[in-house]
């Protein structure tokens, strides 16, 4: 198992990746009073088809032909599932995979977080590409970081310019200090 849950996120959205997706959005939902997070991973890649979908919470099924075991989707079931809570996958061949995970942070099993602004800030500048919309909610407070937007501010101008990696950088660390604050 993962050590963290932005490590599962990474995971998956990796597995976006190699699906094709074009947009990956990732969701990130704190509910402290309720003792809750919740994960959403959707992408519009070339989804799965029912036999796919069937397997794809067994680790000893892969559609790679490099290693033959895929532990990421398996990984975050069983993270979720330690702590109490749920996961789901839905998709859909040639549209795209919704992959939902709650955790219950009281649970002695649930992993922590760990550094989400560094899992996003590492998909969005290596995949600069691919579109990404990330969302940390804290009860009814959220920010959202959208690269379309991003892109249309800077033009030709690389993800991975440093003053563009020190903006990215400094955005998701004090939007999600404001976020938190209550």
């Amino acid at each position: 198992m993962l050590p963290e849950i932005s490590l599962n996120v990474l995971d998956i959205a990796q597995n976006s990746i190699k699906a094709g997706a074009t947009l990956v959005e990732i969701e990130v939902a704190r509910k402290p009073e309720e003792k809750r997070l919740m994960l959403s991973i959707t992408d519009n890649g070339c989804g799965m088809d029912e036999e796919q979908l069937e397997h794809v919470i067994d680790p000893f099924f892969t559609s790679r032909s490099t290693r033959k075991i895929g532990l990421g989707v398996p990984f975050l079931k069983q993270a979720a599932e330690a702590s109490g809570g749920d996961f789901s996958i839905t998709s859909e061949k040639d549209v795209g995979t919704q992959v939902k995970a709650t955790f219950h942070t009281d649970h002695i099993d649930c992993m922590p977080l760990g550094d989400i602004n560094s899992t996003i800030f590492s998909l969005v500048t290596i995949n600069e590409q691919l579109d990404f919309t990330y969302t940390y909610k804290v009860n009814d407070r959220q920010f959202t970081l959208d690269t379309r937007e991003i892109r249309e501010i800077l033009g030709d101008v690389s993800f991975q310019n440093p003053d563009v990696t020190s903006f990215l950088r400094a955005y998701l660390s004090e939007n999600q200090l404001e976020v938190e604050q209550q």
